[in-house]
């Protein structure tokens, strides 16, 4: 089987080949990508090459095909797995599989340290050891993207579910948002902020009261506010504000008023900026817990913070940068159950500008690139999508399609986009 990759070489050193896969192993699975999301994450590989720890020290000898945020269709299953899977069950891969048998040990992922599996690729050989981790997942909703964005939102996910509570006079911890409390999403309105709001708006389990998201970026805030309205929140018995604070002169004020003077019980942090964590840490109520979510690529990087209340106040910091396989699974439920994701996607193209978009990404506006893998199309803004349809049918009826959903992709979108890509030639 011919496949066509994006697959890293070194710093920057992506490229689009084409190549032939070995024959699948007993325990090894064939499988089609349709799409994959590009990920900061893949952005980060790709700048640092086999500095960064989940690629192959001689992956210049060896190259691996980048990308995690994938779905697609199986296409020929092994006999150790033909009891669990079969030849078009549509799947998803949580990447962080923990295997110390892997080419980097337990920092080995799809997408960063395989040479035949990875998301920008046409098809791919799953190993034995994603089906061994149980994170090769079926999904049973609607169209390929919801899958392939399952991986981002799994993130978000276990950001919440690695925030915690304390007792006074007690070692438990009490592990979750606080139900009812009041929650801050800081730098939220990219790709994965978008995730958070989508998440907490939509989940049925527990809720804050009040939640309040913040950026900089006036275009963006009005965007987020567009798909996740304060009256759908409402709805929800969420009080949702949009507040943009780079034209705040005392951004800590206002958010400790909207409070009613208590701070926040929950606090999300998006961006890896000082200022932002030290916002963050000023707002947290008592027992508050910050989640760090934002992974910087300055291994200085730091921030202060008030340890007075620390001890008395028992605030608390936690990192997160991740799911794991129970919060790949709780997205793919959701998703298949209705929740959409599309608010997360502003971009379409084909395998052949993954390289360029890759290598470029902190610099490219608006939020996820979503990537369909056996398609020829140029990276495309769904905004860009009515000007092009002067020229192009294809373009046209997709501006439409996306017009009667606010703007945004959709399953339908996908379904056209998949049978008439022959257009874009």
């Amino acid at each position: 089987m011919k496949t066509r990759a994006v697959r890293l070489y070194g710093k920057k050193d992506l490229r689009v080949e084409e190549f032939t896969l070995p024959p699948i192993k007993e325990d090894e699975i064939l499988a089609k990508v349709v799409t994959d999301s590009l990920c900061m994450s893949t952005y980060k590989a790709a700048s640092q090459g086999s500095d960064h720890k989940r690629v192959p020290d001689d992956v210049a000898e060896n190259p691996i095909i980048v990308g995690h945020e994938f779905s697609g269709d199986l296409v020929q299953v092994g006999a150790k797995w033909a009891h669990k899977f079969k030849a078009g069950d549509k799947f998803s891969i949580q990447p962080a599989i923990y295997y110390e048998g892997g080419p980097v040990g337990v920092l080995s992922a799809p997408g960063y340290s395989y040479p035949y599996v990875g998301g920008n690729a046409t098809y791919v050989i799953i190993p034995n050891e994603v089906m061994e981790q149980d994170c090769l997942l079926t999904y049973h909703g609607e169209g390929y993207y919801p899958a392939s964005l399952a991986e981002p939102l799994s993130c978000v996910i276990g950001a919440m579910h690695a925030n915690y509570h304390t007792t006074p006079g007690s070692y438990v911890h009490e592990m979750e948002i606080v139900d009812g409390g009041k929650m801050a999403i800081l730098a939220g309105v990219g790709p994965m902020g978008l995730a958070a709001i989508n998440y907490v708006l939509h989940r049925e389990d527990r809720k804050p009261s009040l939640l309040v998201i913040t950026d900089v970026d006036q275009a963006r805030l009005d965007r987020a506010a567009s798909i996740y309205t304060v009256e759908f929140a409402a709805s929800r018995g969420i009080e949702l504000h949009y507040l943009n604070t780079g034209i705040m002169d005392d951004p800590v004020k206002k958010l400790r008023e909207i409070s009613g003077g208590t701070g926040y019980n929950d606090v999300f942090v998006f961006a890896p900026v000082r200022a932002v964590v030290e916002q963050g840490d000023a707002i947290l109520a008592f027992d508050g817990c910050l989640n760090f979510f934002a992974g910087p690529n300055d291994p200085e990087f730091s921030a202060k913070l008030n340890f007075y209340n620390v001890h008395y106040a028992y605030t608390h910091i936690v990192g997160t940068s991740g799911g794991n396989n129970d919060d790949m699974k709780e997205a793919l439920e959701i998703m298949s159950e209705g929740l959409d994701p599309a608010g997360l996607v502003t971009h379409i193209g084909g395998l052949d500008c993954v390289p360029e978009a890759t290598n470029n990404l902190p610099d490219l506006p608006g939020g996820k690139k979503l990537i369909y893998t056996h398609i020829n199309m140029s990276l495309t803004a769904i905004e860009d999508f009515a000007k092009l349809g002067e020229k192009n049918p294809l373009f046209k009826e997709l501006a439409a399609i996306c017009d009667r959903q606010n703007g945004l992709w959709s399953v339908e979108a996908e379904e056209y986009l998949l049978a008439n890509a022959d257009q874009l030639q």
